[in-house]
């Protein structure tokens, strides 16, 4: 098992920032079959592989994510696409 951890900052409020996360779970559960659910500021998502939270802080978000063994090979590659991913939508 890998784990990926990485706080986020941004500019946005806070209703912003969860609208923003909220697509990217959409897009996650559309794309790779991933489930989430909202608990209070915190995303859970799930699916054979990975588990992992986005918690929403003032003025940043982190993500950690436990990644299986397949998954564990690929940290580097996953790690660099969620980075992207919050830049792009956070800013």
């Amino acid at each position: 098992m890998s784990t990926i951890d990485i706080r986020h900052a941004h500019p946005l409020t806070d209703e912003r920032a969860r609208d923003a996360i909220a697509e990217v779970a959409r897009k996650l559960q559309e794309r790779f079959d991933v489930s989430a659910r909202w608990e209070g500021d915190n995303l859970h998502f799930a699916r054979s592989g990975v588990d992992g939270v986005i918690e929403l802080l003032p003025g940043a978000v982190r993500v950690k994510a436990e990644l299986g063994f397949l998954l564990s090979a690929m940290k580097g590659t996953v790690e660099s696409e969620i980075r992207r991913v919050l830049s792009e939508k956070l800013g």
